[in-house]
């Protein structure tokens, strides 16, 4: 009975120590990834900013500048793409939308983001662009790969339409949460105009037409949460300028827009909350579970060495054999 239990027992201790790197290197990597049908927002401000009028064409001090961002999953546009790209694919119809103090319009930029749902590497398909420019993007944009990596990451820049490397600049604690942070610097670079301008009747062609050029340098924080890849605060040292042409009356620049644009605290703290959470689901894949599997298997395969020597132990009385009676003689 004890040999049956032992062997019992060395099968299963076989079956979890080989379930074990399966969860975490087969399992993992196929079952982790982003819903298609995600949707979320985030609010930024800019507290003490300089903003352009377009009326005078003078650069103000502003109490704050709103920035909204929406990221909502185009479910229909990802399956149709998967079709043809053979993986799982998220699409994102981002919107940034940016308000000056008495709430009017500054800018409103649209975005489709399409990316592979596991590696969120980039995937490049029709559809693909930033305020109607078809762009190619490389690199990362919005979040980071599971298990994020201490090093550079390449990332898209959506104003400037380029990539350029996000540095890993350290580890840190941000409100309980250990954090990887990055930092990239875009150079003054020359953008275009938006599509939508703030003052009605003036369009980029209009302003094109006068010789004026849009230009912007920004410096973009993240604190990353690795497990996740999910960013849990991020901010921008933002500056923007107007160029030369005649729609300056002659001066040589002017700003735009200029301000230290961070998260407001409630989504602070709801973000944080957020990715404490999905962070103990991929710990489950990647740690708890794999390694739950293999001190079980070991202590299966002790229990089972255990029985088997319990049946083979040379103090065991050995068993009575039966014997045939014998015949009685006359």
């Amino acid at each position: 009975m004890r040999r049956k239990a032992s062997l019992i027992l060395l099968a299963l201790a076989v079956f979890f120590a080989a379930l074990s790197p399966l969860m975490r290197w087969y399992a993992f990597p196929r079952l982790a990834k982003i819903p298609a049908d995600q949707y979320q927002d985030m609010v930024l401000e800019a507290k003490d900013a300089t903003l352009l009028d377009y009326g005078t064409m003078k650069a103000k001090k502003v109490d704050k500048v709103t920035i909204v961002q929406t990221l909502k999953g185009n479910v229909e546009a990802s399956e149709k793409i998967e079709k043809t790209a053979g993986r799982d694919v998220v699409v994102w119809d981002g919107l940034s939308y940016v308000q000056g103090p008495d709430g009017k319009m500054v800018s409103k930029i649209p975005e489709r983001y399409i990316f592979d749902a596991h590696t969120q590497e980039p995937v490049h398909a029709t559809g693909e662009m930033v305020d109607g420019d078809p762009v190619k993007r490389e690199g990362i944009e919005f979040k980071w790969p599971f298990l994020t990596e201490k090093r550079d990451y390449e990332y898209f820049d959506a104003q400037a339409r380029i990539t350029a490397p996000i540095h890993y600049e350290g580890e840190q604690d941000f409100r309980g949460v250990n954090v990887y942070y990055f930092e990239q610097t875009i150079p003054w670079t020359k953008v275009p105009f938006p599509q939508i301008m703030p003052v009605e009747g003036i369009t980029p062609e209009s302003v094109a037409k006068t010789g004026t050029t849009r230009w912007y340098t920004t410096v973009r924080r993240f604190w990353v949460e690795p497990t996740t890849g999910a960013p849990v605060y991020g901010e921008e040292i933002h500056k923007e300028e107007l160029r030369g042409g005649t729609l300056l009356g002659g001066r040589e620049k002017v700003t735009a827009f200029a301000g230290h644009v961070k998260m407001r605290e409630d989504y602070i703290r709801s973000t944080v909350d957020l990715v404490k959470s999905q962070r103990l689901l991929v710990l489950l894949m990647t740690s708890y579970l794999p390694w739950g599997f293999l001190v079980l298997g070991a202590g299966l395969l002790s229990l089972s060495l255990y029985l088997e020597a319990r049946s083979r132990r040379p103090g065991d009385p050995s068993p009575t054999e039966t014997r045939e009676p014998e015949p009685v003689s006359a």
